[in-house]
């Protein structure tokens, strides 16, 4: 990461009201990034969410609980939240 003086990028009244806080010393200023949420970027919510749909399809059309957790691989805790909640 380059050093920047703060006198080339900022306006004087900022880097003033920065020295009330701080007196010659380095500070880190992050980039501005959007974080991903949870699965987003590697297609993982996706599949969540498309296997969820999935369940609840086939819980209305009849299979039971049980069945769904067979199939899927999941706890019948698991398939109750997917279905009811």
């Amino acid at each position: 990461m380059p050093y920047i003086r703060a006198e080339e990028c900022l306006p004087l009244e900022l880097i003033g009201e920065i020295q009330k806080y701080i007196h010659g010393t380095q500070i880190y200023i992050p980039k501005k990034q959007k974080r991903s949420g949870w699965g987003e970027k590697n297609g993982t919510r996706e599949k969540l969410d498309h296997r969820n749909a999935s369940i609840r399809s086939l819980k209305t059309s009849g299979l039971t609980i049980a069945e769904l957790a067979d199939r899927f691989h999941l706890s019948t805790d698991s398939i109750r939240k997917i279905v009811y909640y």
